[in-house]
């Protein structure tokens, strides 16, 4: 029978993880990108073949999410975006973090907890990205984008231009 457990974080207690989120957005600055993301994907690929707690698993997904966002070539972020994000992705590969992540059952909670942040921080990022996969996916099975390359990357450039625009108006 499941258990349900509702933790609402106080104001306080979100400074607290905003500050934990700071400390790893400043580490970004100092860390290569390019390591950030190799260990992102390390993570990710070592949490899919480890028994999970669900509450782990259903934001696995998220973190897959802004991993694909950030390596994928056809969607450039400016600095500003991309800083959150790999910050995210640091703190996550971090397994002394503020709990953890071998302590069993709980180690990763944290974990969750920073990714659910994040995810709601970059939502307006989030949502112009997925926009722009279900579009470029869509368009690809066209089999006229197979015969006109260029005129497929043009839509896609389109497509990009304006879901960019519509994310930092958002975000403004």
């Amino acid at each position: 029978m499941p258990f349900k457990l509702i933790i609402e974080l106080s104001d306080r207690d979100l400074r607290h993880f905003r500050r934990e989120l700071k400390r790893a957005h400043e580490a970004v600055g100092i860390a290569d990108d390019d390591e950030i993301l190799a260990a992102g994907a390390e993570v990710v690929q070592t949490l899919r073949a480890t028994d999970l707690p669900d509450f782990v698993q259903e934001r696995l997904g998220k973190l897959e999410t802004l991993h694909a966002m950030l390596t994928d070539p056809d969607w450039s972020l400016r600095d500003a975006e991309r800083n959150p994000a790999l910050a995210a992705l640091a703190y996550v590969c971090d397994p002394e973090d503020i709990i953890p992540d071998d302590i069993p059952g709980i180690g990763m909670l944290d974990d969750a907890v920073m990714i659910e942040l994040v995810f709601r921080e970059l939502r307006h990022e989030i949502e112009a990205y997925q926009d722009f996969q279900r579009f470029r996916a869509k368009l690809l099975k066209h089999s006229a984008a197979m015969r006109n390359p260029q005129q497929t990357a043009a839509r896609l450039d389109q497509r990009r231009t304006q879901l960019m625009a519509r994310m930092r108006r958002r975000r403004a």
